[in-house]
C-alpha cells in the first residue's frame, strides 16, 4: 500500500455521509505497498481501510469487492468491503474509484516459524476452495500477456546478462502449457505483509487487488518463493514442507501439478521480479510511495532455474 493521491480531512469526513459509519475522527497514510493509495480511517463507530484505486479499471473492481465479501461470508479471515447507503460497494473520492474495508486487527510476521507457514498453506488451501463457488470472473491481471508487455517495457533498463536472463525464461515459460492444471480463484500476492497474525493464529489475509483466476499451483508458488525462503534465496526444507503438506491435507495436488512445480516457482519469481522492475525503471508519482528492489527476485528466479525443486508431498 502506498500514497499516490492525498485526500484531505475535510473531503473525506463528507465524503463519509454516503456511509452509516460515523464522524470522521483520524485520517492516517499507509506508506506500505505499491499500487494503490491506502489510508486507515478511524471513525465514530469503528476502524476501516480507505483505498484509492490507481490503476484499476474501475470495470474490474467489483470483481475484488464482491470477492472479498464472497470469503468473508465463507468464514476466511478476509476483510469485508462496508457498503454505502445506497448498498455499493464502489465510490469515488478525490477523482479515483475509492471503497472502504474493515479494518483487521493483527501484525505481519517477517520472520515466519514452520507453524506460520502451515497455517498459510492451509489457510490458502481453504481460499481456493471457497473461490471455486464465486460467480464472478476475471483472468489474472498479471499473467502471460501482462509477463511480455512489461518484458517490452523494462528491457531497455537492464544490462546484458539481465536481458539474457529475461529473455531465456520467458522462452521458458511460452513452452509450458499450465491451462490443464486445477484453475480457481487466487490471491497471486499472498506474501508475508499480507498476512495479519494474532499470535500463532492468522487474523486476517488483506490486499486482493491482484486477485484473478489463474492455476491454483501458482497461487502456491508465490507464497512458497516469499514465505518459505532464506535470505540467499533458497527454500527452506521445513518450512516449505509445512507449508506444502497443510496445503496438501486440505486440497491434495494432482500429478500434473507434480509435474509443473519446479517450473511455476520459476513463474512465480519471474512474475514479482517483472513488476518490481517495472515499478524501479518506471515509477509512478506518489507523496508515500514503496519500490521494491527487483533483484532479489531476480536472484531467486536465477536459484529456481539452477536448482530445479520436486513438489515434497
Amino acid at each position: 500500500m502506498s500514497v499516490f493521491t492525498p485526500v484531505a480531512h475535510e473531503s473525506l469526513a463528507h465524503w463519509l455521509g454516503h456511509y452509516a459509519i460515523g464522524r470522521l475522527v483520524e485520517l492516517q497514510g499507509i506508506s506500505a505497498g505499491v499500487q494503490n493509495s491506502n489510508f486507515f480511517v478511524t471513525t465514530t463507530l469503528g476502524r476501516y481501510v480507505l483505498t484509492l484505486f490507481e490503476g484499476i479499471p474501475r470495470a474490474e473492481l467489483p470483481y475484488y469487492l464482491h470477492l472479498m465479501a464472497h470469503l468473508a461470508r465463507h468464514g476466511l479471515p478476509v476483510p469485508g468491503p462496508i457498503a454505502d447507503r445506497d448498498n455499493e460497494y464502489l465510490g469515488t473520492l478525490s477523482d479515483k474509484p475509492a471503497a472502504l474495508v474493515m479494518r483487521l486487527s493483527g501484525r505481519s510476521e517477517m520472520a515466519p516459524t514452520a507453524t506460520h507457514c502451515a497455517r498459510v498453506g492451509a489457510m490458502l488451501a481453504g481460499l481456493h476452495l471457497a473461490g471455486l463457488s464465486y460467480g464472478r470472473r476475471q483472468d489474472n491481471p498479471r499473467g502471460a500477456a501482462w509477463r511480455h508487455a512489461t518484458a517490452g517495457r523494462v528491457r531497455p533498463f537492464l544490462p546484458v546478462e539481465e536481458r539474457t536472463l529475461l529473455d531465456a525464461e520467458l522462452a521458458f515459460q511460452a513452452g509450458n502449457d499450465y491451462s490443464r492444471l486445477p484453475q480457481g480463484v487466487i490471491h497471486a500476492d499472498l506474501f508475508r505483509d499480507n498476512v495479519l497474525w494474532d499470535g500463532d493464529y492468522i487474523g486476517g489475509v488483506i490486499d486482493f487487488y491482484f486477485a484473478g483466476h489463474d492455476a491454483l499451483l501458482f497461487d502456491v508458488a508465490v507464497t512458497v518463493n516469499d514465505w518459505c525462503t532464506t535470505p540467499d534465496g533458497e527454500l527452506d526444507p521445513e518450512r516449505t514442507q509445512a507449508l506444502l503438506d497443510a496445503y496438501h491435507s486440505e486440497r491434495p495436488f494432482d500429478d500434473a501439478e507434480r509435474a509443473n512445480w519446479s517450473a511455476m516457482l520459476r513463474a512465480a519469481a519471474l512474475r514479482f521480479w517483472l513488476s518490481r522492475a517495472e515499478d524501479f525503471h518506471l515509477p509512478k508519482p506518489g507523496e508515500m510511495v514503496l519500490v521494491k528492489p527487483p533483484a532479489e527476485y531476480r536472484d531467486i528466479l536465477r536459484l529456481r532455474i539452477a536448482q530445479p525443486h520436486s513438489l515434497p508431498v
